[in-house]
């Protein structure tokens, strides 16, 4: 990597908010699913993968409104944590039953919350 792309990168990183960084990996996540959705012949094989990533990042969402110490508001807490166990119970459908068109309201989740999170709604 180039000295300048290195030195963007790490500046970059560092004045990025927790919220576009949570809508990048949201995004992330919403990308290769909609990858293996759009190439399902050929990547079939990393469903998996792509629902692997996407669960462990809601995971990581769901353990962190759950916390009581979690300083969003309960609204928006109660809100994550129903959209997160959505998301584990759907993805567990599509492991038992592998179809692209179920990836869809993985991906829609996923794009909608980094709009929110962004500031678009």
């Amino acid at each position: 990597m180039r000295p300048s792309v290195q030195s963007y990168s790490k500046v970059a990183n560092q004045t990025a908010t927790q919220r576009d960084l949570e809508a990048n990996l949201l995004l992330k996540a919403a990308s290769q699913l909609q990858a293996v959705r759009d190439n399902w012949d050929h990547t079939r094989g990393d469903l998996d993968t792509a629902l692997q990533y996407n669960r462990t990042l809601w995971t990581i969402f769901f353990s962190a409104v759950t916390k009581d110490d979690n300083p969003l508001p309960p609204h928006i807490r109660e809100n994550v944590a129903n959209l997160g166990l959505f998301v584990f119970k759907h993805t567990l459908a599509v492991l038992a039953d592998p179809r692209p068109e179920r990836l869809g309201s993985l991906i829609n989740i996923n794009r909608e919350l980094a709009t929110g999170l962004r500031g678009r709604a």
